[in-house]
C-alpha cells in the first residue's frame, strides 16, 4: 500500500509542475522587470499546469476502472466480449474527450492569455 501511495504521489508531482517548469523562466524574466503582467503570466502558467494534471489524472483513473470492468465482464463470459469490447472502446473514447477538454483549455490560457 505504501509502495503504491508513494508511485501515486511521484506521478502527482510529476504532473502538476511538468509543463510550469517549461514556462518559468519566461515568467521570471518577465516579473524581474516589475511590471504586473509577469505577475499573471505565471500565474497562467500555474493554472495550466494544475489543470492538465488534474485534467489527465482523474480520467486515467476512470479508464484504469473501465477497463477493469470490461476484462472482468469477459472472463466471466467470454461470448459477449465483442458487446463488451464496442462499449468499452466508446466509454473511453468519451473519458478521453475529458482530458482533451482540459488541454484545449490548459493551451488557451498559456498561449491566447485571456487575461492580458
Amino acid at each position: 500500500m505504501k509502495k503504491r501511495f508513494m508511485s501515486g504521489l511521484a506521478a502527482l508531482a510529476v504532473l502538476f509542475t511538468g509543463s510550469t517548469m517549461a514556462f518559468a523562466e519566461e515568467a521570471a524574466a518577465a516579473a524581474s522587470t516589475g511590471d504586473k503582467g509577469g505577475i499573471v503570466l505565471a500565474a497562467l502558467f500555474i493554472a495550466a499546469g494544475l489543470g492538465m494534471g488534474l485534467g489527465a489524472f482523474g480520467p486515467g483513473i476512470g479508464q484504469g476502472n473501465a477497463v477493469r470492468g470490461a476484462v472482468e465482464g469477459i472472463a466471466r463470459n467470454p461470448g459477449a466480449s465483442g458487446k463488451i469490447l464496442t462499449t468499452m472502446l466508446v466509454g473511453l473514447a468519451m473519458i478521453e474527450s475529458l482530458a482533451i477538454y482540459a488541454l484545449v483549455i490548459a493551451l488557451i490560457l498559456l498561449f491566447a492569455n485571456p487575461f492580458m
